[in-house]
C-alpha cells in the first residue's frame, strides 16, 4: 500500500511539473515580428499614412490608447484622435523608434518599451511608449499603448 502512494505522489508531482513548464516557443522569432510591426508602422507614419500606422493595433473596441492624461477606448476613436492631432504630413514629421526593449511574456504576449522621436522644421517633440503585444488570427498587434512626451 505505501508503495502504491508514493507511485501516485510521485505522479502527481510529475504531472504538476509538466503543467508548469513553458510550452516552447521561439521568442527572436516573436521579437522579429514585433519589430517587423514597428517598422512597418514608422514608414507609414513617415509616409503620411497614419490609416497604415494603424494597421499596427488591434482593430478592437478594447484597444486602449493613454496619452497626455487621456485614455481612449477603442481603434476608430484612436484613428480619429491621431487625424486630429496630425492633420498632415508636415504636422506628423519624420517619426523614429529607438531603444526598443522587447519583453516576450509567452507565445501571445509581449511587452514593448521604448522612444519615439519626431523630427519636424520648427520642433522635435519626443517621449516614451509602453506597448503591450498580443498575437491575433491575423499577426502581432498592439492592444494597449501608453505614450508620454518629455520637453
Amino acid at each position: 500500500m505505501k508503495l502504491r502512494s508514493i507511485s501516485i505522489i510521485i505522479l502527481l508531482s510529475l504531472i504538476l511539473i509538466s503543467c508548469n513548464q513553458n510550452t516552447a516557443f521561439d521568442k527572436q522569432e516573436i521579437k522579429d515580428k514585433i519589430m517587423a510591426v514597428l517598422s512597418k508602422q514608422e514608414k507609414a507614419w513617415n509616409n503620411g499614412n497614419i490609416e497604415k500606422y494603424m494597421d499596427g493595433y488591434s482593430r478592437s473596441d478594447s484597444l486602449r490608447f493613454a496619452s497626455g492624461g487621456n485614455v481612449r477606448y477603442g481603434w476608430e476613436k484612436t484613428l480619429r484622435g491621431y487625424k486630429k492631432s496630425y492633420p498632415n504630413k508636415s504636422i506628423m514629421g519624420i517619426l523614429t523608434f529607438s531603444e526598443i526593449d522587447i519583453k516576450v511574456i509567452s507565445e501571445s504576449d509581449a511587452l514593448v518599451f521604448g522612444r519615439w522621436e519626431l523630427h519636424r522644421e520648427k520642433d522635435d517633440p519626443k517621449g516614451l511608449f509602453t506597448l503591450y503585444f498580443q498575437k491575433t488570427k491575423d499577426a502581432w498587434r498592439i492592444v494597449h499603448d501608453h505614450t508620454s512626451s518629455s520637453k
